[in-house]
């Protein structure tokens, strides 16, 4: 099932049912599990692994070298899981020898064109990004978060699980989970709740993250008075817990 007009490195791991369109290229390193599907022009490089099928569509490039000047050959990783879906002319790097040395992208992710994840991202599972969506280097982003078109992040921003970034926004600090941002800079303008509520969220739960939020955003109280209030609503609301330790720990600070 590879076209006669892709070229495979004979030392590439090729798994079973896999589809290679034509003209693709995948380099010695590769490794391409069972029942994904490449399609015309792709290139797949460097120490390179993807997961059970996945779709790749056309002119994505998959492990290129870092866009990083400090980058000096070393043998990094892209590491991809399954069923993901990857949209036409999407970048994702390998990571660099300052970081983890991996570029990390979990499971059943939707990533429409354009989309380019930096070196020594680590992004997880169930996310979204739409057309344009960029990170910068080392940008961790959690389940389920959604990036809308044209969204970007700066390097070592951490984007929490069921966050979401409306179009247009460029994130310079840390995003808690389930926190809607918009504006350039980003602003924060309330919860998710509708993202909450479709993946089955009960409506208390609901109630105490927009406690949560609240009591961080439009409460006045300084950081270290919302970081107990949070804690006390985390050990009524197991939901909560994990905006509260999130913002326990800040390398960039908080979006507020």
């Amino acid at each position: 099932m590879i076209h006669p007009t892709a070229v495979v490195h004979p030392g590439a791991k090729i798994g079973k049912d896999v589809e290679i369109g034509p003209y693709s290229v995948v380099g010695e390193f590769v490794e391409i599990g069972d029942g994904s599907r490449i399609g015309p022009h792709v290139v797949i490089d460097g120490h390179t692994r993807l997961g059970r099928e996945n779709r790749v569509f056309s002119f994505t490039s998959l492990g290129s070298e870092p866009q990083d000047k400090k980058y000096a050959g070393e043998p990094t990783r892209l590491e991809i899981g399954d069923r993901n879906t990857i949209h036409e002319c999407c970048t994702f790097s390998l990571g660099t020898a300052q970081d983890a040395g991996v570029t990390r992208i979990g499971d059943d992710n939707w990533i429409m064109a354009y989309a380019h994840i930096a070196h020594d991202c680590q992004v997880g599972s169930h996310t979204i990004f739409a057309n344009n969506a960029s990170l910068a280097g080392h940008v961790h982003v959690g389940d389920w978060a959604i990036l809308s078109g044209f969204a970007g992040v700066h390097q070592f921003v951490r984007v929490g699980a069921h966050s979401f970034l409306a179009a247009n926004a460029i994130l310079l600090q840390d995003l808690p989970p389930y926190v809607t941002v918009a504006g350039q800079p980003a602003a924060p303008h309330g919860i998710n709740s509708e993202g909450l509520r479709r993946r089955g969220f009960a409506s208390e739960a609901i109630r105490a993250i927009k406690q949560a939020y609240r009591a961080l955003y439009r409460s006045g109280l300084s950081l270290d008075e919302a970081r107990e209030k949070i804690a006390a609503l985390a050990a009524q609301h197991v939901e909560v817990q994990p905006f509260a330790d999130f913002i326990a720990v800040s390398g960039r600070g908080l979006v507020r």
